[in-house]
């Protein structure tokens, strides 16, 4: 029962938002109509031209993490915003989105959103162009490209900073509302990944759309094939992240098949992890490193030697537990083939390091372990802790807290364990829904798009 409401909530309120953005959308044109009230000639060329070329792009979209998607139809709409800052011109642009909805399978409320912050997102980016002195560039006399850039750069550059900014925090802020995942973390892994095709957007919108007015639409046209060519790379690239992604996940699953009693441990872990870096302050950066440690600090016991050790349901012998041991060694080992890992290999083999110097394999004590591994010891530790065994039920939150300070200084960094106990975020650690035996659980109500 408690599922269900929670999933209503969801949706009521990613319903709320999306209503939200249609109502400001609406009333961005209506302000543009406003402040711009005439069609330039040529227009109606331009915005048909365009328009088929955004077509084109929105149907070799790609895939980005959370279930979103991007394309490079944003600059045949971006160029549109100098070419013919009107009311129509957005007019198109929504009418270009409802036609590509509507050839997906995708839920209609979805459907709407990618429909309302489209057109949101370029009629205020016309709109700022507009405030800020900019005009149809087909009004402009001067086809010289230097020329235009005085007139028109600084206009055009605010445009395209708003329509990322407004582009990139709805589309953040629809998911979050649907999955539950931080706005700051969406925005990290969806517009990081594209980083280098966003930079090169703003020159590369305002050099296509004078190609178009300067030598025509056949000239803007021929340019757009090379585009695509970008698009084709970024594609690429951002599939490759993906897989590899994906391979990791595949291993840890693998590894935790062997143990019905660990399974979804490493995804937990990492959950935990994840929330204590953030409750001391860690920097984002270091919380990514903590995040991808974390997720594969058992990596090591993949190996066939570990298999029947993991199915035991006893006690270990002495000679089991040193086999065990061995298991950070073995990870980071395995991790330190990946070049794009290198920097996570000492977390992986130091997370069984005890503060006071008694931990495995190396004996580290204090500083000399490194900071996320010294996370990873709280996380690995509270996921014991909380999970059932065959021999005892999972223990209270008060059992865990006193644990923590029973083996403050010893088995974990004192500075830690104070921070993560006065924190905020030490009741986030045992919210529920978070965790089953499978693992983390999101639950999704609506996948949103751009």
């Amino acid at each position: 029962m408690f599922l269900l409401s929670s999933m209503s909530l969801k949706q009521n309120r990613v319903a709320a938002f999306v209503s939200f953005v249609i109502a400001c959308a609406a009333v961005a044109t209506v302000v543009l109509y406003s402040i711009a009230p005439l069609l330039p000639d040529g227009s109606t060329t331009a915005i048909v031209l365009l328009s088929a070329l955004a077509i084109v792009a929105e149907m070799l979209s790609f895939l980005l993490p959370k279930d979103a998607s991007g394309s490079i139809a944003f600059i045949p709409y971006l160029a549109m915003v100098t070419i013919v800052p009107h009311w129509s011109a957005c007019l198109a642009i929504a009418l270009v989105k409802i036609v590509i909805e509507s050839m997906r399978e995708i839920p209609r409320i979805k459907a709407i959103f990618n429909v309302g912050q489209n057109a949101l997102t370029f009629a205020l980016a016309a709109t700022v162009y507009r405030l800020a002195g900019g005009e149809s560039m087909l009004l402009l006399p001067s086809h010289e490209l230097a020329g235009l850039t005085v007139q028109v750069g600084l206009p055009a550059l605010l445009a395209f900073t708003t329509s990322f900014i407004v582009n990139a925090v709805l589309v953040a802020g629809v998911i979050s509302l649907s999955t539950g995942v931080p706005v700051s973390r969406l925005l990290r892994e969806n517009h990081l990944a594209t980083v280098g095709l966003d930079l090169l957007a703003a020159p590369l919108v305002f050099v296509f759309a004078w190609v178009y007015t300067a030598f025509g639409p056949y000239a803007a046209a021929t340019l757009w094939v090379p585009i695509l060519g970008l698009r084709q790379v970024q594609t690429i690239n951002l599939e490759l992240q993906r897989t590899n992604q994906e391979l990791l996940e595949l291993m840890v699953k693998s590894i935790e098949a062997r143990d019905d009693y660990t399974s979804g441990h490493s995804r937990r872990v990492q959950h935990y992890a994840v929330i204590i870096a953030r409750a001391i302050g860690l920097t984002e950066k270091e919380v990514e490193q903590v995040n991808k440690a974390a997720l594969l600090h058992d990596v090591g016991k993949i190996y066939e030697k570990y298999a029947p050790i993991l199915k035991k349901e006893d006690k270990l012998s002495s000679e089991e537990w040193t086999t065990m041991m061995e298991h950070p060694i073995d990870g980071a080992n395995l991790v330190a083939t990946m070049s794009r890992l290198h920097d996570i290999v000492p977390s992986i083999r130091h997370h069984h390091e005890n503060w006071n110097g008694t931990g495995y394999p190396d004996a580290l004590a204090a500083e000399a372990i490194p900071l996320p591994a010294r996370v990873i010891r709280f996380a690995d530790t509270l996921d014991a802790m909380t999970t059932e065994r065959p021999y005892r039920l999972p223990r209270s939150r008060e059992e865990v807290k006193a644990e923590f300070i029973r083996c403050r200084g010893r088995e974990f960094d004192p500075s830690i364990t104070d921070r993560l106990l006065a924190s905020a975020l030490w009741d986030v650690l045992f919210a529920e829904p978070t965790l089953s035996r499978d693992g983390l659980k999101l639950v999704r109500s609506v996948s949103a798009a751009v």
